[in-house]
């Protein structure tokens, strides 16, 4: 044997030791080593060490059956039905659980930098723990669009979150020090009494639609105005589900004929900062919608939040032109909001025997829950206390009756029947209000004292609640780390198997 390459191919035999030697003709590359077989041929092995099971002794590849693909359905290729988890065989129960964030903590040593808060931290500390008001703000924050709304109207994860802490900062039950935010958009005198109004008035609306409004129709009357003047696109409001009677749901309304069709008070959240994604309503809106202007009709806590957002400039994701559009915020006067479920199911339905097809207007008035039926009969008058069962429990933290940050506030308290309360804040606010009084039977507010008495016992329940100070000149956000301490909620409850 020798060292030295045979001639005429490189590495290996000749062209004429090929042709003598070699039954395949493959030189050296198939594997077989030029040997061959007992009936005078080479035994292949295209990869050097087996040879294929779909190929004759010649190396053909042999006849092959196809299965035709099924059309237009996924090709079944296993016994297991497609919407059950296939299990290792022989373990028929077998559980695969996805393993919680705690995980992280134990394939590395990477621990969360302090300045970051996620979504499981405020979903531990507002929304699990039945603080959230449903105001919709965190769903508006995100910048990258991670959070939406679950079949309980609350906030969820819905992709993964980046930790950017935008969903803590703007919670008013969460991050936000909401009366804070009084000061930075109404001045140092907007924290005491019903706030610093420009002026205030009682008014009703004169026309005969008012009869389905509440009280004096005054909202209403003010978004029809606005859109006749052309100062707005559309208001953000609140319409009645079409699947479940006295269910509070956003609309967009972009004629005072659907303001008028959706005038009146339900009282449960919409999650109104949750909708705020243009999109959604890209078929109503005349022009680009980032060129959109609109109101926003919301109780103080979403007035509150989206006051918020819009002193900021970095982008949240698909409601960045929802948040820049609204140049108009009308906020209603609010002691308290409801669950749907516990309000209308429970409280009403079961044990008062109310039938919802039957209610034609629900008002909360001088501390009495009333209901009244299609035919303006009075059918519940009671305490709205002894609703307490059905409220958000978030809303005892709320000292914000008046609506310190809207342009302008709403209500029936201070005015009476049949009038409305508004109360004039700002510039935006007066320019609505002018638009507005000329069709209005209006004067001076009739009672303030009523106006600052309500508020005064509206701050009272919430220092009671609060478990944190209530300090209008402290820092706007409010440490996650300090809430942890106020509230003794969990730190971290990611790392912890949350």
């Amino acid at each position: 044997m020798t060292d030295d390459p045979l001639p005429g191919v490189p590495g290996g035999r000749d062209e004429s030791e090929r042709d003598q030697g070699d039954a395949c003709g493959c030189g050296s590359s198939c594997g077989c080593g030029g040997q061959t077989t007992s009936g005078g041929t080479a035994d292949v092995r295209s990869d050097g060490g087996s040879k294929p099971a779909n190929v004759d002794e010649h190396g053909q590849l042999r006849d092959t059956e196809f299965t035709e693909p099924a059309a237009d359905e996924s090709q079944d290729v296993y016994e297991t039905p497609p919407d059950q988890r296939v299990q290792r065989p022989g373990e028929e129960h077998l559980e695969l659980d996805t393993p919680s964030y705690e995980i992280r903590s134990r394939m590395s040593d990477i621990e969360t930098p302090d300045e970051k808060t996620w979504f499981m931290e405020l979903d531990d500390a507002v929304i699990d723990d039945g603080r959230c008001i449903q105001c919709g703000t965190c769903v508006a924050s995100c910048p990258s669009d991670s959070i939406g709304v679950d079949e309980n109207g609350l906030p969820e994860l819905v992709k993964m979150c980046t930790g950017c802490s935008l969903c803590w900062d703007f919670c008013p039950r969460g991050g936000l020090r909401y009366e804070r935010q009084w000061k930075i958009t109404g001045g140092d005198d907007n924290v005491s009494g019903a706030g610093d109004p420009i002026t205030e008035f009682s008014a009703k609306v004169e026309d005969d639609w008012r009869e389905n409004a509440q009280d004096g129709g005054l909202v209403t009357s003010v978004l029809c105005h606005l859109l006749e003047a052309g100062e707005i696109d559309g208001a953000l409001i609140a319409t009645e589900s079409d699947e479940d009677p006295w269910k509070a749901e956003a609309f967009l309304a972009t004629s005072p004929e659907e303001c008028i069709e959706n005038a009146g008070s339900i009282y449960t959240q919409t999650m109104a900062l949750g909708n705020l994604d243009l999109q959604q309503w890209d078929h109503k809106i005349d022009g680009l919608i980032e060129d959109a202007s609109l109101a926003l009709v919301g109780t103080p806590c979403e007035i509150e939040g989206i006051r918020a957002l819009q002193d900021f400039e970095w982008e949240y994701g698909s409601h960045e032109e929802g948040v820049r559009a609204i140049d108009y915020a009308i906020a209603l006067m609010c002691t308290k909001n409801f669950n749907y479920e516990r309000l209308m199911g429970e409280q009403l339905v079961e044990q008062r025997d109310i039938d919802l097809d039957n209610v034609g207007k629900m008002d909360v008035l001088d501390g009495k829950m009333m209901v009244y039926d299609r035919d303006g009969e009075l059918i519940v008058d009671e305490d709205v206390e002894n609703f307490h069962d059905a409220a958000l429990k978030g809303c005892d933290e709320c000292a914000d009756f008046t609506g310190y940050c809207a342009d302008l506030t709403v209500g029936s308290v201070g005015s009476s029947d049949e009038y409305s309360s508004v109360i004039v804040r700002t510039e935006a606010g007066l320019d609505a209000w002018n638009l507005t009084k000329d069709d209005l039977d209006y004067h001076d507010l009739e009672d303030r004292s009523a106006v600052g008495g309500l508020q005064s016992w509206d701050k009272k329940k919430a220092f009671d609640a609060l478990e944190r100070p209530f300090d209008p000149d402290a820092p706007r956000f409010i440490e996650y780390t300090d809430h942890v301490e106020d509230y003794g909620t969990t730190m971290n409850p990611h790392d912890e198997g949350h």
